[in-house]
């Protein structure tokens, strides 16, 4: 007779956010040799452009997964909490007016590197290979636990680096474009280094044992997984066959 396999003890607060930090660390897109081009300024108008139409569907995406987040949880609180992150992206209207979201914020980069707005918002040419991933990141909360589902968006704890570089990079490399037009990573500067912290909070305090930890850390390189797949899928398009891009898109106009 086999004997029962005792569970793993529950790591301590301290182990299991050094070992979320390490994962995620490690398997960063920010490494990735896309980005590691695009912050050298070694991309050109036309693979600019491709990046920021295909990354404008995983933007769609973020709300969605939020509003799935919210219906998760029974916590009034947790709710009122968590709803600002829906807002964060598709913007409020309230008695002072409206007041744009990431989506737009994302829609006018897409305007200052010549793509058309209506274009980029129809989503109609994204690559199917990024359209997949993306899927796949909301189906993985959607099927997640809320503990589990909280984990996968702790990628934002690694954000507001990458932000700040890429913000210097485009502003050295790629000045066409503008320094207006970069409001997006500016406000996510700030605001994702806010939703790290209060995501962290909340899977240390709720993954109560050794599994929900695993699979915490799980999401979490799931995820990573997922943002390096979309780059995959951009590099490869745009290095390989980047002239069909253009042709598709109408998106080439002038480009160094």
């Amino acid at each position: 007779m086999t004997a029962a396999v005792a569970p793993e003890p529950l790591l301590a607060p301290d182990a299991f956010v050094a070992r979320l930090r390490e994962e995620g660390l490690r398997r960063y897109h920010d490494q990735h040799p896309f980005h590691e081009l695009m912050h050298a300024g070694a991309l050109t108008r036309v693979q600019l452009q491709a990046w920021v139409l295909n990354r404008y569907y995983y933007q769609t995406r973020i709300p969605i997964k939020d509003a799935l987040i919210v219906a998760k949880s029974e916590d009034p609180a947790f709710r009122r909490r968590w709803i600002h992150r829906i807002q964060d992206h598709d913007g409020v209207q309230d008695g002072e007016g409206a007041r744009s979201g990431g989506l737009e914020l994302w829609l006018r980069l897409a305007e200052a590197v010549g793509l058309e707005r209506q274009e980029v918002a129809s989503c109609r040419s994204v690559l199917p290979g990024v359209r997949f991933a993306c899927d796949a990141y909301v189906a993985l909360v959607s099927g997640s636990p809320l503990v589990v589902a909280v984990a996968s968006s702790l990628t934002e704890m690694f954000a507001p680096d990458i932000m700040s570089k890429r913000i210097a990079a485009w502003e050295q490399h790629y000045p066409w474009v503008g320094a207006e037009a970069l409001g997006y990573f500016k406000v996510r500067v700030t605001r994702a280094r806010a939703d790290g912290d209060e995501g962290l909070a909340y899977v240390v305090a709720n993954a109560t044992s050794r599994a929900l930890q695993d699979a915490c850390v799980a999401a979490l390189v799931r995820k990573t997984e997922i943002l390096w797949h979309l780059l995959d899928c951009v590099y490869q398009s745009t290095f390989a066959t980047f002239a069909t891009f253009a042709t598709v898109t109408g998106a080439a106009r002038g480009a160094p």
